[in-house]
């Protein structure tokens, strides 16, 4: 049971987003770590999270039946009764908010509620049931963990919180896309209007490329404005072409299951090096 009480927080998200936590602060921080600041923000972030997560699991359960990755997952099971993960949810997400409203600042706690809201109610429960743009709208509550991290210091949404939010932002379509292209004939069997189901592929990997390309500006603009040296600068451009023009490369790609797979390795190894390298080079 406590195995899967741990599964239904989506663990290898939560890591993700609490490294990409500790960047955001760490780069506000400029090297001057309040430790203890840092511990609470990651607690309140990361129980908040997980409740996301785990209400997620909740209201897909049904879904989750239709698909191979998803079935084996212990609502579909039945291992654990519905109520009961929704009030593990629910408990998750006050705690965490909580953490964030009171030993953090408020500003945080109201960002941990919007990612909250985003992900169960618009993404969810209304868009992931509807709309192509589920992945899209979906990414602003992806794009809160930084986001909460830099303002746990600064107590402010300056411009490198926003350049934060659209670092993960614009990463998140073009990864979860990846995805999509490779299992997308469950996505069609579950009913789940993802955009390589209801546009094709072409239009997806179309899509996916402006998103890629914007990171380009994005990490020049953290080296402009101070936040980072130049290291960032030359790693994450690096970085950014690289994938940019895999993604390219896709719309001639004759082996589009490889394609997909090369290029969600890469997103996933984008974002690691690029928030290891923001950290490392943090202008103090």
């Amino acid at each position: 049971m406590f195995k899967d009480l741990i599964a239904l927080t989506k663990p290898g998200l939560l890591r993700l987003n609490m490294f990409a936590a500790v960047g955001g602060f760490w780069v506000a921080s400029k090297w001057q770590i309040a430790w203890f600041d840092l511990l609470w923000m990651l607690i309140g972030s990361t129980l908040t999270m997980a409740s996301a997560c785990v209400i997620n699991n909740y209201w897909d359960r049904e879904l989750d039946q239709k698909m191979e990755r998803t079935k084996g997952r212990a609502l579909p099971t039945g291992r654990l009764k519905p109520m009961f993960v929704l009030g593990y949810g629910l408990v998750l997400g006050i705690i965490g908010e909580l953490v964030l409203f009171l030993a953090v600042n408020p500003l945080t706690g109201w960002l941990g509620l919007l990612g909250w809201f985003v992900y169960i109610v618009i993404y969810t429960i209304w868009l992931k049931r509807s709309s192509t743009w589920s992945t899209s709208v979906g990414g602003i509550s992806g794009a809160m963990p930084p986001v909460i991290g830099y303002c746990a210091v600064t107590n402010e949404v300056d411009a490198g919180a926003w350049l934060m939010f659209a670092l993960l932002f614009l990463w998140q379509p073009a990864h979860f896309w990846s995805l999509g292209i490779r299992r997308v004939e469950e996505y069609r069997t579950a009913g789940f209007p993802l955009l390589p189901v209801v546009k094709g592929i072409r239009r997806t990997k179309l899509q996916m490329i402006p998103y890629v390309a914007l990171l380009i500006p994005t990490c020049y603009l953290m080296f402009y404005y101070g936040y980072t040296g130049y290291v960032f600068l030359v790693l994450s451009i690096a970085g950014s072409v690289l994938w940019a023009v895999h993604t390219i490369r896709g719309l001639k790609a004759k082996d589009t299951e490889k394609w997909a797979k090369t290029n969600f390795l890469i997103s996933v190894n984008y974002l690691m090096v690029v928030f290891i390298v923001m950290i490392v080079n943090t202008v103090k």
